[in-house]
């Protein structure tokens, strides 16, 4: 059995978790959130704790049971705190805007590039080139931070590219770099 699987959850104040056939339903202060539990765990509310049991022992339900606990662990802080990722843009003429349910991107290509932003997501843009993408669902944002950190992702040569605020980028030296430190240039 997963020992994080085992330990109950405490629900925070203001916050309402209902189970209702494999269905949990948490209501909090920012949103509500709803969440599949598999069938061969168990769920109890009881006491402002939620309870999740093993109906079968398996290798399959064993992760289950943990990442189960894991992800209400994490709709239970959206739901009071909600999650936040912040992007920033580096490169010549690169910069964001929000223009009603879209995010607009210049990104140094031909073309500009439409990301529809998802019901339940808020991105705002300061500065034209840094972006916070917040949100009560962790996995929605992660997500969404990613998809748009895929459309340029930092290059490890000049740096440019869209990056997560406090990421290293690991820069390599460049070709002409290598023959002015004494390097022998192809002899």
């Amino acid at each position: 059995m997963s020992r994080l699987g085992k330990k109950p959850l405490t629900i925070p104040e203001k916050v309402k978790v209902e189970f209702n056939n494999n269905l949990l339903k948490i209501k909090g202060p920012l949103g509500e959130i709803t969440q599949n539990v598999p069938s061969c765990i168990k769920t109890r509310v009881e006491n402002n704790e939620v309870f999740f049991e093993l109906l079968e022992t398996t290798r399959e339900n064993d992760m289950l049971h943990g990442l189960t606990r894991g992800m209400l662990k994490n709709n239970l802080i959206g739901v009071v705190t909600g999650f936040k990722k912040d992007l920033e843009m580096s490169g010549l003429g690169y910069k964001a805007a929000v223009e009603g349910k879209n995010l607009n991107l210049q990104l140094g290509f031909s073309h500009p590039i439409s990301f529809p932003i998802p019901q339940g997501i808020t991105i705002a843009v300061d500065k034209m080139t840094h972006m916070s993408i917040s949100g009560i669902n962790k996995d929605l944002v992660g997500e969404v931070a990613a998809h748009i950190r895929s459309y340029r992702p930092p290059e490890p040569y000049k740096g440019t590219g869209i990056k997560y605020v406090g990421e290293h980028i690991i820069r390599k030296v460049g070709k002409a770099a290598a023959t002015a430190t004494g390097g022998t240039g192809g002899k």
